[in-house]
């Protein structure tokens, strides 16, 4: 009889995990667009271009790299743009070859910059409500996780990680929103790559988020043309694939979380690949 009830819960189990989530509008998966570090080619270039295409997405804007362009980005929010943090000074791991280093860092110095960044955010787009993505998608302060400090601050709704193209969600019950993965970009990745990543995506009707940088200039750069076709893709099967921003999608998974009854979630990791 024991034997029986293990093989049953494991088919249980087994058919929950397998099962995909139900996206609005009866789209089959969702592609989230993120922009680290206010870059001025994310404005000149990145914007322009989802604009035309009527798509959104997710600009995590450093405080340090905003004194100049606060009036820009203020436009950005009131087009429909999610504003996310990515601290003031984006501190990170020495071996980063970041000009700010976190070794030094407490967590509280950590999460306090975190704090003032929010304030620096409400300031532009007036929203309470936060975003964020880890610097080098690293979540240690002087050598130490931040990750439960910041947790326990409620400073953010959600942390967006790295990751490489394998960073597909499928398993949402054991998704930390605080630890999601995303596809890490490398210099001048052509839009064959990008346009194949969605492809899986929408396989497997999971979640997909893509992490940019500079496009067409500053650093880690994505070119305006292989931008484009990305876009162009996205627009093309927008029927099917859900463009939302990085709160828009989580706040939907949470939602959708929240109505499972509990007996039925899998005791299995997410399935999604974290990495820098």
């Amino acid at each position: 009889m024991k034997r029986l009830i293990f093989l049953l819960t494991l088919i249980s189990i087994t058919a929950h995990a397998q099962q995909k989530m139900v996206w609005p509008h009866h789209k089959k998966s969702v592609i989230i667009l993120t922009y680290d570090d206010a870059l001025p080619s994310q404005l000149k270039t990145a914007v322009p271009q989802l604009e035309k295409a009527n798509l959104t997405a997710t600009f995590f804007l450093t405080g340090a790299s905003v004194d100049k362009s606060i009036t820009q980005w203020r436009e950005v929010a009131k087009a429909g743009f999610e504003l996310g943090n990515h601290t003031i000074y984006h501190p990170c791991t020495p071996e980063n070859d970041n000009p700010t280093s976190s070794a030094t860092y407490t967590t509280y110095q950590m999460c306090r910059e975190i704090q003032v960044m929010n304030t620096l955010l409400f300031a532009i787009d007036g929203h309470t409500t936060r975003t964020f993505s880890y610097p080098c998608t690293d979540t240690l302060a002087g050598g130490k996780s931040y990750i439960s400090a910041l947790k326990q601050a409620g400073l953010i709704k959600y942390g967006r990680l790295g990751g490489d193209a394998t960073a597909i969600v499928t398993d949402f019950d054991h998704l930390d929103p605080l630890l999601v993965p995303s596809y890490g970009l490398d210099k001048d990745t052509p839009a064959s790559a990008l346009i194949d990543y969605v492809k899986h995506v929408q396989q497997v009707g999971g979640m997909g988020i893509i992490m940019f940088h500079g496009i067409g200039g500053d650093w880690i750069k994505t070119s305006p043309e292989d931008h484009q076709q990305l876009v162009d893709y996205l627009k093309t099967h927008h029927k099917e694939i859900w463009i939302a921003t990085f709160q828009q999608a989580m706040d939907y998974i949470t939602r959708s979380k929240v109505k499972m009854p509990l007996k039925e979630k899998a005791e299995k990791p997410a399935l999604a690949a974290i990495g820098n």
